[in-house]
């Protein structure tokens, strides 16, 4: 190996390493902001509903495409919501291009027949996708604060009137809710995408919202002011993540959002490895885009902190955490051996002892979001213990897979809206094979994730000539991650 390749490898190794050091930070003050917060008790002023005068008008906008199998749960939940029908409007905005339009309308005459102010909104195309869905439907919305949900969340009976109430403040654009998971213990793969969630939505959301930095809508389970998304400039359908993107110029303009930790919004989580693809795609895909598009204004805002643009470079930098990952893991093998190579250079390799805080960093952030949903017993923190390392593994294993999202994100290469596929599935005994929704094509990557199993498993062997098990257990995770993914999207395909 050239000593010029060798200090080019050093170089982005190292880089890498630094970039996951300065986002473990990050987090790690997110995590004293939470705990902050979790000892204070803001008092806010809210809208008294037991006074007609104060009960603002809300429209609820359903954004849906080809959802068969959820869409009489859908319907039937939302009908279940406690409002005023005077004050309440439901616009079903529908895209489908399946049988599902027809089952929809029916459904939706039944409920108008209750008396339910519910309407059925077709599109002639697709145009803007999600995001012009929601543009159109608010050309007529009577509502001055617009409720969304998509087709796989139940709000609770109740949870107009828990969330509302904070439109009093004048300054307040949005009103988020923390999701929660209908299926989170149906295997492992839900059971890690709920510990994910479950860490944005705790430590990142709150830890942020805590000190006035950028928070964004999570695209369904809150409401929007009216005012505020037309004076942002509306939905646009330019990145695959509309919520990140209107959020963002939302709080540009002085909007203040609020955060509800305490009010849980129950969802469907993707229980087939193909559809938590799509999913992992499009967010990461869409992380980069507004990165790419939103990034300067950010930097060069005057009306907001220093520390708040840190954060706000941060948040939007997320998904670029992948490819750093990603390149830390694939150089590591080569660094192994530069390091029993060139003697002079082992002082290089005190910067390993980045990767090492930065995972120790996460993991005590995690475990506080952890135990503020299940718990701090003995058995939970064992059980948490098994987690972070599982969600760890499968994180590097969707490594390349969601660093290939994130570069065309920071490339501009633009790509079709693809919705994640719902099941309603309840129990781990229903099954999920002939939803008709899913993709049966095996993704070009699966070859590239089986070479990299292997190529690990060809770390772990080198451990044993060098005498070198430093990095053993690094590329024993990556050997089970890669491999979790690719057997898991195999079996999937072929089911």
């Amino acid at each position: 190996m050239g000593i010029t390749i060798t200090y080019l490898i050093i170089t982005v190794y190292s880089i890498s390493l630094l970039l996951i050091f300065f986002y473990s930070l990050a987090q790690l003050n997110l995590l004293v902001n939470y705990l902050g917060q979790k000892r204070k008790n803001k008092e806010a002023p809210k809208y008294n509903l037991l006074d007609p005068k104060e009960i603002p008008f809300v429209t609820i906008q359903l954004p849906v495409y080809n959802e068969q199998y959820v869409m009489e749960r859908l319907l039937d939940n939302i009908a279940k919501i406690e409002y005023p029908k005077s004050k309440l409007e439901i616009q079903v905005l529908d895209d489908s291009t399946d049988v599902s339009v027809l089952e929809t309308a029916k459904k939706i005459e039944i409920l108008q027949e209750t008396g339910l102010d519910i309407k059925h909104i077709r599109r002639t195309n697709r145009q803007g996708f999600k995001a012009g869905a929601l543009k159109e439907g608010l050309v007529t919305a009577k509502g001055d604060f617009i409720a969304i949900f998509d087709a796989d969340f139940l709000p609770s009976s109740d949870w107009l009137k828990k969330t509302v109430i904070y439109f009093k403040d004048e300054e307040i654009g949005v009103v988020q809710t923390r999701w929660g998971h209908i299926n989170r213990d149906y295997s492992t793969l839900t059971k890690i995408q709920a510990f994910a969630l479950d860490a944005h939505f705790t430590l990142e959301q709150v830890g942020r919202n805590a000190k006035g930095h950028f928070i964004n809508f999570n695209g369904t389970a809150g409401i929007w002011r009216k005012e505020c998304i037309l004076d942002a400039g509306n939905w646009e359908g330019d990145t695959l993540t509309e919520d990140l993107d209107l959020s963002y110029r939302a709080q540009l303009k002085n909007w203040k959002f609020k955060y509800l930790e305490d009010v849980e919004t129950p969802a469907e989580l993707p229980v087939v490895i193909s559809a938590a693809r799509s999913q992992q795609f499009r967010w990461n895909k869409g992380g980069a885009e507004n990165f790419r598009k939103t990034v300067w204004s950010v930097v060069s805002a005057k009306n907001i902190s220093f520390k708040t643009k840190f954060h706000g470079v941060m948040h939007l930098l997320n998904s670029s955490m992948f490819l750093c990952v990603f390149m830390v893991a694939l150089l590591s093998i080569p660094m192994l051996y530069i390091k029993n190579t060139y003697d002079h250079l082992g002082w290089v390799f005190e910067a390993t002892n980045f990767f090492i805080l930065s995972t120790i960093i996460l993991f005590v952030c995690y475990w506080f979001t952890y135990k503020s949903i299940q718990g701090s017993s003995f058995n939970s923190f064992v059980d948490y213990i098994k987690i972070f390392f599982t969600f760890f593994s499968v994180a590097l294993g969707f490594s390349l897979h969601n660093s290939i999202a994130v570069l065309e994100g920071h490339m501009g290469k633009r790509s079709e809206f693809v919705r994640t596929p719902k099941f309603n599935l309840n129990n781990i005994k229903d099954s999920w094979k002939g939803n008709k929704y899913l993709t049966t094509k095996l993704s070009p990557n699966m070859i590239l994730e089986a070479l990299l199993m292997l190529y690990f498993l060809f770390g772990m062997y080198s451990a044993i000539p060098l005498n070198d098990f430093g990095l053993f257990p690094f590329h024993f995770m990556l050997f089970l991650g890669f491999g979790y993914v690719f057997f898991k999207s195999l079996f999937a395909a072929r089911a």
